[in-house]
């Protein structure tokens, strides 16, 4: 069976929810769903492709929005895990006077309970075109056993493993414990995504081409780094390609990167991986696109686009 014949696009990680105050008291907040992996798997949905996500969730009100939100997304959840016990992470977003959004206080209260390696679903994978994690929970002993064996069982099943490095250093006990942890999916990924600032903390540069030389060793077949208004550039098979982006009037970049992401892993579900430079040029140029009309908007989930919103671009 090839890649675009398979039913969805799988994305591994945690729930999270943003309580985002409605003004500038901060004594009120609106729920909203929140967090990357969140992002990319609602955004692939959104933009007409099918995506499936492994995650945990409770039993509580939070837990039943968050499952909620996501079937209304159009995101499958068979996958997913229920522990009762468990609570899902939240962050308490307030405004400014200046009405800028700051992170005041985060809330995990369950941060122990992970997806299991041994819960995983082996149907999952069989289903999957592509297979999607970030470094998001890898610091956690439980989710890095979990993202390992996952990785396994997609290749076990041929699937197309796309890793976004989108690191939280201070989630680390170390920055040497993050670049080691990271570094070590490298050599299985197929596609690799980062920003430039996550490119020269991984390789300990301070410039792309420097960056992209010591990544070449890892022989990922395709590596995408997002330079924010300049687009991206695009590495494949050792060849660095820059792909421009179109400018717009940037309201809130939060969504940008998730939003690319889920136009390069929409391309790949329907297209399979690109193997010639035409075709990633295209795949990124997309990616770019989304990334660019997300910036538009404020909020991260909320600022990513609908099928109808770019169905013309298609």
């Amino acid at each position: 069976m090839s890649e675009y014949n398979k039913d969805f696009v799988l994305v591994y990680g945690d729930a999270f929810v943003d309580y985002i105050a409605n003004d500038r008291t901060n004594t009120s907040f609106t729920t909203f769903l929140g967090g990357a992996t969140v992002n990319v798997a609602a955004g692939i949905s959104r933009i007409g492709a099918p995506s499936s996500l492994i995650t945990i969730t409770g039993d509580d009100e939070i837990s039943q929005f968050v499952r909620n939100e996501l079937k209304t997304e159009g995101v499958n959840m068979d996958f997913a895990i229920i522990t009762p016990e468990k609570r899902v992470s939240g962050v308490y977003v307030h405004l400014t006077e200046e009405c800028e959004r700051i992170f005041k206080d985060y809330v995990d209260e369950a941060p122990d309970l992970q997806v299991e390696p041994e819960q995983l679903n082996e149907g999952a994978f069989k289903k999957a075109s592509v297979f999607n994690v970030c470094s998001g929970t890898m610091f956690h002993p439980t989710a890095l056993a979990t993202t390992r064996r996952a990785v396994e069982m997609a290749k076990d099943k041929g699937v197309v493993i796309a890793i976004d490095a989108n690191i939280r250093p201070l989630r680390w006990s170390s920055e040497d414990i993050c670049r080691e942890t990271i570094t070590s999916f490298f050599e299985d990924a197929h596609i690799l995504k980062l920003t430039d600032e996550e490119l020269f903390f991984l390789t300990q540069t301070n410039s792309i081409q420097e960056g992209i030389e010591i990544l070449n060793q890892y022989l990922v077949p395709i590596v995408l780094i997002t330079v924010g208004a300049d687009g991206a550039y695009a590495v494949l098979n050792g060849e660095t390609i820059h792909v421009p982006t179109q400018k717009v009037e940037a309201v809130d970049t939060t969504g940008a990167g998730d939003a690319f992401m889920a136009g390069v892993l929409r391309f790949v579900h329907f297209n399979g991986l690109p193997t010639t430079n035409e075709e990633l040029v295209k795949c990124v140029s997309f990616g770019n696109r989304l990334g660019a009309f997300a910036a538009t908007k404020a909020g991260a989930l909320t600022a990513l686009p609908h099928y109808d919103e770019i169905k013309e671009w298609l």
